[in-house]
């Protein structure tokens, strides 16, 4: 029977500071940092604006609809709706067809406030990647397509 506690070899080359997982998470922060710094809304988060991009981009909503166009689980994007809401960014109504389904939709004002951050948010994905040169660019949001992309297999 194999010995179940292993001796973890102390002479490996593994760095935490060099893996996928720590960079993605310091480049993650710093794009944060950049989108805080250059939004112009205290109050709007990341998540938040890409919720309300959606509701811009499909229109009027159920939640099970946001949850697949902004990949945030059920849960999250509940509380994201009520703080949204909580700001008059949206509205909800029930669905013609389902009276227990609930419809989101942006309000008056956040169609006014989507508009006019959406040059600001332009702004903030050039300065996230302004250390790379235009291959870089390229390079780099073809690959995160590529590790995000859900249609394969699930990893083991």
């Amino acid at each position: 029977m194999a010995e179940e506690n292993q001796t973890i070899d102390s002479s490996s080359d593994y760095d935490v500071t060099e893996q996928i997982g720590h960079l993605l998470r310091r480049a993650t922060q710093r794009h944060t940092a950049i989108f805080q710094n250059n939004i112009g809304d205290p109050q709007l988060t990341a998540i938040q604006f890409v919720t309300l991009c959606a509701l811009y981009d499909k229109g009027p909503s159920s939640q099970i609809e946001l949850v697949e166009a902004t990949a945030v689980d059920q849960a999250t994007i509940r509380g994201i709706i009520t703080r949204l809401k909580a700001r008059g960014l949206v509205q909800l109504s029930t669905s013609d067809d389902d009276k227990r389904k609930v419809i989101i939709s942006l309000s008056a004002d956040g169609l006014t406030l989507i508009q006019s951050i959406i040059p600001k948010a332009q702004r903030i994905s050039q300065l996230t990647v302004e250390r790379l040169n235009p291959a870089e660019q390229v390079a780099i949001i073809y690959l995160l397509k590529k590790m995000s992309d859900d249609s394969g297999d699930e990893p083991s």
